[in-house]
């Protein structure tokens, strides 16, 4: 089974929108990005997945995996 992974991104109207990865719609509006960060980050942590924040011009700005990682870093046991 696939993880979920939600993202945070710029809405077209102003303010910033979380999505459910693969969804054409946003699943909750935020009118800052903060606020929308937290919100993705509880839903992934909630749900196992990962959160990916975009800049407003649609980059990726950073990506955080909140399951359980198949290939975790090799420094940690």
């Amino acid at each position: 089974m696939a993880k979920d992974s939600y993202h945070v991104v710029s809405a077209p109207k102003g303010g910033w929108n979380v999505k459910k990865g693969g969804a054409k719609r946003a699943s909750k509006h935020f009118h800052k990005k903060d606020s929308a960060v937290d919100y993705g980050r509880s839903s992934s942590r909630k749900n196992r997945g990962e959160l990916v924040i975009h800049r407003k011009d649609g980059t990726i700005q950073k990506k955080a995996s909140h399951g359980n990682d198949p290939h975790p870093p090799r420094d940690c046991k």
